[in-house]
């Protein structure tokens, strides 16, 4: 990504359909969130520290984007807007220029030309993936969600065309099966993923830079030799609850000797769009295994809520 702070967002809440089939397809038995998966290789650059800019936006909340599916002369043509709840399924697609041809070259960014993030409405299924191209510019890559549902697919890329900016758009997914709409988890300062706790200190604040601190522990105690993923110790994702703008936030620092982390805690500078709550997504890589861990926050209301333990959410990566 081209800024230390990038927003997308996503587009407007599912509509409950509460005991029938969502979208198309055939029906299929109750659908529960899966384990988080272990996960292996992925997105970074540091931040801006909190009250700096990053030299693209004139003001502190930078504009929101995203919520399109063509921008800059490029357009996300989505090849497979529907697929079946727990039932593996190619997903692919194909970015295209303004005459509509397929793009094939790509400006390589954190080790990849494109990266792809699936998440569902209700903010409780998450997947941070790296799909194949083809010669030909079509994206493919496998996905087995979860849940029945609406999901937005986002792909985050920079053409190689000299001048190109990077950009991040969007689509729509569906998920048929019987669905049933899930609550968002209750605000927490304290996530469980794979055996590890994470800690989150700080608090988002509506148009204002502010640093988020997490601490990886493993059987009570800190983990302090995180592995480097893609450049970085840590990725975080906001998606804001509602119309789920989306926030890829950057760790501060840079991995300095490749092999170790310095300190306790991982540290990351955000800007919240607006007061509201959030969801978090923290991937990290440890003994050589990448995980997720998830919070729910709210910005402008004291931020992160005191340390109880999360519930469940399905999160994770593709290969």
């Amino acid at each position: 990504m081209n800024t230390a702070l990038k927003i997308s967002a996503f587009a407007a809440a599912l509509a409950a359909t509460f005991g029938t089939a969502y979208g198309v397809g055939q029906s299929i038995g109750p659908v529960v969130a899966d384990d988080p998966p272990k996960h292996r290789e992925e997105h970074t650059r540091p931040a801006p520290r909190p009250g700096q800019g990053d030299g693209h936006a004139g003001h502190d909340t930078p504009p929101a984007g995203g919520l399109q599916i063509s921008e800059g002369g490029y357009t996300l043509d989505l090849a497979t807007p529907r697929v079946t709840a727990g039932q593996r399924t190619d997903l692919r697609f194909t970015v295209r220029d303004a005459d509509g041809r397929a793009v094939t070259s790509y400006r390589r960014e954190h080790d990849k030309e494109l990266h792809l993030i699936v998440a569902s409405r209700d903010l409780l299924t998450y997947r941070h993936l790296h799909p194949t191209r083809a010669a030909d510019g079509t994206w493919s890559i496998p996905v087995d969600l979860p849940r029945a549902g609406g999901y937005r697919v986002f792909a985050d890329f920079t053409p190689a065309r000299q001048g190109a900016k990077n950009l991040t758009l969007g689509a729509d997914l569906a998920a048929s099966g019987p669905f049933r709409p899930k609550e968002l988890p209750a605000p927490s300062g304290t996530s469980e993923t794979n055996g590890y706790e994470v800690e989150l200190a700080g608090a988002l604040h509506p148009g204002k830079a502010s640093e988020l601190k997490l601490k990886v522990s493993r059987d009570g105690r800190p983990v302090t030799d995180l592995q480097p993923y893609l450049g970085a110790y840590g990725h975080l994702v906001a998606l804001r609850s509602g119309d789920l703008a989306y926030l890829h936030v950057h760790p501060n620092g840079e991995p300095g000797d490749g092999t170790t982390r310095p300190g306790p805690d991982l540290s990351f500078t955000a800007t919240a769009p607006s007061a509201g709550s959030y969801r978090l997504f923290l991937d990290f890589r440890h003994d050589g295994e990448v995980h997720t861990a998830a919070f729910t926050v709210r910005a402008g209301s004291g931020g992160a809520a005191p340390a109880t333990p999360e519930g469940h959410t399905d999160d994770g990566h593709g290969h």
